[in-house]
């Protein structure tokens, strides 16, 4: 049987290090060659510049060669269809509970 989820700061620290970079890496990507957005539209929606865009776009932020875990994908395109679509909404708790980040405490 597994525990309950439960919120921790220091698990919260390890998704914004060490996952969220990617993720929002990979989002853009999807967001601009998978739903045909432009940068400049992902840029007004998501709120960062232009020029973060073209980072995340020629992989030099939030780029590692090491693979999202596999449960990811599923929150990764909630949060590419509720920015595309301007409904709905993807919280850290989202995410947090669906990695499978170590503890490092």
């Amino acid at each position: 049987m597994t525990e309950p989820f439960s919120c921790d700061i220091m698990r919260c620290d390890n998704l914004a290090r060490l996952l969220l970079p990617r993720m929002r890496a990979e989002m853009v990507y999807r967001l601009v060659n998978e739903r045909g957005i432009t940068q400049s539209e992902v840029s007004k929606r998501l709120g960062i510049s232009r020029a973060a865009i073209s980072q995340y776009m020629s992989r030099k932020r939030g780029f590692t060669r090491q693979d999202l875990p596999d449960d990811l994908d599923r929150v990764i395109e909630r949060w590419v269809s509720a920015v595309a679509s301007g409904e709905g909404t993807i919280t850290i708790c989202d995410v947090c509970r669906s990695a499978d980040l170590p503890d490092r405490r």
